[in-house]
């Protein structure tokens, strides 16, 4: 760029010269033209009289003997200077009156230009400092042979100085080749004082257009030029900075960065890289739509700039930024400014009237030594980053060397979804659902199982979070969901339901009910036996869109239930939004259940709102007796959990059906059998679930419908 600015300054500076040398040389030649034409009319009136002075010298000069002849003379030969006796000087100074004043007679000479050995050779006028242009008496000799009677040769020199004379040139156009020229020295100093002035008005107008035209295009080169300029400064800053925060981008963030570990490798000092990642920025999004997001990335960006004052701050991707620390690179400041830095997300951003909270998980990785480079610095730091996300959120990780192994171990995971997918190495277990009522069998959940070639069964909750983070888990889901219809649609009992679960990961707006309906129409199951699972956490994203697709999948008969109900922070809520067919417990409740007040009055309160809605309420992680008697006195409708069932196949879960006896006589399933067992030792029920239980006691005679589940 300044290469290129010089080369521009100097072609402006070339441009003004040349416009100077242009103005000074069209004056030079005007004034030249001027004296030429000035001279010329002076001298017009007068050249009969010099034709007779030239005729003259002709007689003379045809009178004169050979110059070959010798013998005695009486006289003296005459000179054969060029320059005209004092006689005819004169006599041609008083055929030449110049009233005018323009010019005056200073010298003459006569020139034979047809002769062998002329008579007059070139005049002394430039020895004599007469003129200042050596050419002007060569072009005088070259006008005599011109078919021009009078020529007018002011005295000029090749860079446009005048002097004070010039030559008049003088030789009649029918004149033979005896009759000699005559050369004229005049002044033509008085003819330039007449034309300074008019000649300083034409400069002027000639400079002034001149300069008007440079001052216009100039105007219109800096116009381009400025634009250009603008432009090329527009290009750099938007290639080396993030357009919405106005911070570096990656480029810049990279290129620093790497300038950094060699000045640091040098001088043995140490550098801090965090990466520093919003959470659940998607949900922000979905949720408030995109110029909200924008603004919030904007406020974390300041804040950011803010704690980190002193450091760079750079955005890398979406939601992604990154802090470059080489003032203060040792582990107990990193550690109090990424402190500070989820202090500082402690205050909310309020944006257009809406509070929406800040969270922000932070990786920090340390170059100890001058083997680091920048790739594997940010690499550990994602490690860290990785770590801190699934800690919690909003907190930050150190990277370890530990890291590295679970990368490792994650990465052998996400390439086996890969070939296990495309190998089949997937299939699905079952887990009973039974109804408190009866002890019926109602229905299976079907989880996915690995069966890894080399290393056993490998549990959901290890490969189903790297699913959702690569994006398999769509692939995955999509396989589940036909293999569950498929399989179901092949039971022997037909009027067994079968539950699937679709987690937010794997919905997608718009576009879940084309793949439901697919695999009901490919399996041929009966859409009543089918139900699809979704947690609270889908509902928070794009919440009427997913309403909207959940309609259309209820339109398909399929039945819709809440899974994981009341862990979130507005179940309530997405109740009155759509129409749930089913409400699951979630099991952190059951495992509790009879040892915390609170938690049997949250069951109490679900399964009230389940009866309210109707409902069916689905109790899960049911594990032992006492747990299936509270929920039983409740007024749960149906229960899974290990005590009636682990995930296995459906043909052995059918093989162990009834797991206990049914219940033919009415009331309670649990109540029952814990009577007719007339155990020693009762189960106590807490308050809250013993007023629950004597209500239903006293509908034993009217028991409620059957759950639709």
């Amino acid at each position: 760029m300044a290469k290129r600015n010089i080369v521009i300054f100097f072609i402006s500076m070339s441009l003004v010269l040349l416009l100077a040398l242009g103005v000074y040389a069209s004056n030079r030649l005007l004034t030249q033209w001027l004296l030429v034409r000035g001279l010329e009319q002076a001298f017009i009136p007068h050249k009969n009289d010099i034709r007779d002075i030239l005729q003259t010298l002709e007689e003379k000069r045809k009178r004169q003997p050979p110059a070959h002849l010798s013998g005695l003379r009486l006289s003296t030969p005459e000179t054969s200077s060029p320059h005209l006796r004092p006689d005819q000087f004169a006599r041609l100074k008083d055929s030449l009156q110049l009233n005018s004043g323009t010019s005056a007679v200073v010298d003459a000479a006569v020139v034979f230009t047809g002769a062998p050995d002329p008579v007059g050779g070139v005049p002394d006028w430039y020895e004599n400092n007469l003129l200042l242009s050596p050419d002007d008496l060569t072009k005088a000799r070259a006008a005599l042979t011109s078919n021009k009677a009078l020529t007018a040769i002011p005295d000029m020199t090749w860079y446009g100085r005048f002097g004070a004379h010039a030559i008049m040139v003088f030789r009649p156009e029918d004149a033979s080749e005896a009759m000699p020229g005559l050369l004229v020295l005049v002044t033509q100093s008085e003819l330039l004082t007449s034309l300074a002035q008019p000649m300083r008005s034409i400069t002027a107008a000639v400079g002034g257009l001149c300069l008007a035209s440079f001052v216009f295009a100039g105007i219109l080169l800096w116009m381009r030029f400025h634009d250009q300029v603008r432009t090329n400064r527009n290009i750099q800053y938007l290639a080396h900075h993030d357009t919405l925060t106005g911070l570096p981008n990656r480029a810049v963030f990279n290129a620093r960065l790497n300038e950094a570990l060699r000045l640091a490798q040098a001088k043995a000092s140490n550098i801090g890289v965090m990466l520093i990642d919003v959470d659940k920025f998607k949900e922000i999004n979905d949720t408030h739509g995109h110029g909200i997001g924008d603004v919030f990335l904007q406020i974390v960006g300041e804040r950011l700039t803010t704690v980190f004052a002193n450091h760079l701050v750079a955005r890398l991707s979406g939601d992604e930024f990154a802090v470059m620390l080489t003032t203060t690179s040792d582990t107990g400041r990193m550690t109090r400014l990424a402190t500070e830095m989820i202090a500082a997300t402690a205050a909310p951003c309020v944006i257009d009237g809406r509070e929406i909270k800040l969270s922000l998980s932070i990786g920090i990785a340390r170059a100890t030594d001058g083997s680091w480079r920048a790739t594997r610095l940010l690499h550990c730091a994602d490690l860290a980053l990785y770590r801190a996300k699934h800690s919690g959120r909003s907190t930050f990780s150190w990277y370890t060397p530990e890291l590295d192994a679970e990368a490792k171990k994650r990465k052998e995971i996400e390439n086996g979804l890969i070939k296990a997918l495309k190998f089949d190495q997937f299939h699905l277990a079952y887990q009973p659902q039974y109804s408190l009522k009866d002890g019926s069998l109602k229905g299976y959940e079907a989880l996915i199982r690995w069966e890894h070639p080399s290393k056993g069964t490998i549990r959901p909750d290890v490969f189903v979070p790297i699913a959702e983070d690569t994006g398999l888990i769509e692939e995955i889901g999509t396989w589940v969901l036909n293999r569950a219809c498929f399989e179901a649609a092949h039971w022997e009992n037909t009027e067994r339901r079968v539950a699937v679960n679709m987690s937010a990961a794997q919905f997608v707006a718009g576009e879940s009910h084309k793949r439901v309906a697919q695999a009901l129409q490919n399996s041929q199951l009966d859409p009543k036996r089918l139900e699809i699972e979704i947690t609270e956490s889908l509902l928070i994203s794009n919440t009427d869109a997913v309403i909207e697709t959940l309609r259309q999948i209820r339109d398909l008969g399929v039945s819709i239930a809440m899974d994981d109900f009341g862990t979130g922070y507005s179940s309530l809520s997405y109740l009155s939004l759509f129409p749930f067919d089913k409400i699951k417990i979630d099991k952190a409740f059951v495992q509790n259940l009879g040892k915390d007040a609170s938690t049997d009055a949250i069951v109490t309160s679900i399964v009230g709102l389940g009866r309210s809605l109707d409902v069916t309420i689905t109790a899960e992680g049911v594990e032992t007796e006492e747990q299936a008697i509270l929920l039983s006195a409740a007024g749960c409708d149906l229960v899974q959990g290990f005590m009636f069932g682990k995930p296995d196949t459906v043909e052995k879960h059918e093989a162990n059906f009834p797991v206990f006896p049914l219940n033919t006589s009415g009331g309670r399933w649990f109540p029952q059998i814990q009577a007719a067992r007339q155990s020693s030792q009762k189960t106590a029920l807490p308050p809250k679930l013993s007023q629950y239980a004597t209500r239903m006691t006293k509908a034993v005679d009217t028991p409620p419908s059957e759950p639709s589940a």
